[in-house]
């Protein structure tokens, strides 16, 4: 997959940002020394965390270049470092707070990923965790129902592999909860005001439709996005203000370690 693109994920900043900042809220640390941000992106969500513990070093991670130097434009207080979070582990002492807003959807085998994550922690540490939960949604069975169709199905392939498969909320709770103090699991759906379908689309363009996207050459690129917008703007029709309302469900996880 191509490099990420801040410019067009931060379009939509103030919606990506406040379930990170609901996420946050619950989180029950009144301090903390170390904080890592997993997935951190151009650094809206890490701001978020150096706000809120000021004294903490607080280092963030991602495997896109492009997302890390605007980080670091942004934040330059902050670390910021070139990971894989399949791999990522503490260099140095075990962290206060293992923070993944929208970034655990695009890892696989959670099953092993977040337990893993959690031992990771200090003692009384926090994981807290946000994860978009809209497969089912008419913006993602859209892309991959048109990605099985030709010409765009032989250079897209399986669609189904491009993103993990969440457990089930109950899932999550299951593996916390045997080894945590305390595990608060919850769904939002939010509804976001949108202009129109063309808005939908760019939205989407910055995240799930990327590996979509990316696959196809210009030519086949243009004609998928086309046909995409067109099956978008039926799916999701003008209320009476002419405005389109965008339903997304996320996911959210926070478990504490015993101290």
């Amino acid at each position: 997959m191509l490099d990420w693109n801040p410019a067009l994920y931060r379009r939509y900043e103030d919606e990506r940002t406040r379930p990170a900042q609901e996420l946050l809220a619950r989180v029950p640390l009144s301090e903390a020394a170390r904080v890592v941000d997993l997935g951190c992106g151009p650094g809206n969500s890490t701001e978020l965390l150096a706000h809120r513990f000021p004294q903490a070093q607080v280092t963030g991670t991602d495997n896109s270049e492009a997302m890390l130097a605007s980080a670091r434009e942004r934040l330059p207080q902050a670390r910021f470092e070139l990971s894989d979070i399949a791999t990522w582990a503490p260099q140095d002492q075990a962290p206060d707070l293992i923070y993944a807003n929208a970034s655990l959807q695009w890892v696989p085998d959670h099953e092993t990923l977040i337990p893993r994550l959690f031992d990771a922690l200090a003692p009384g540490g926090v994981l807290a965790i946000q994860m978009p939960d809209n497969r089912q949604e008419p913006t993602h069975r859209l892309m991959r129902a048109l990605a099985a169709e030709a010409p765009w199905a032989e250079p897209i392939g399986d669609a189904d592999k491009l993103r993990t498969q969440l457990l089930p909320l109950g899932g999550y709770y299951d593996l916390l909860a045997p080894k945590a103090a305390n595990v608060d699991v919850w769904h939002t759906i939010y509804q976001h005001r949108m202009a129109d379908a063309a808005s939908i689309v760019e939205w989407v363009r910055g995240t799930g439709l990327k590996p979509f996207v990316d696959r196809l050459p210009p030519d086949l690129q243009a004609s998928y996005l086309v046909e995409y917008e067109r099956r978008v703007n039926e799916a999701y029709p003008a209320r009476t203000d002419g405005k389109r309302l965008l339903a997304f469900p996320r996911m959210f996880i926070v478990a504490q370690k015993k101290a």
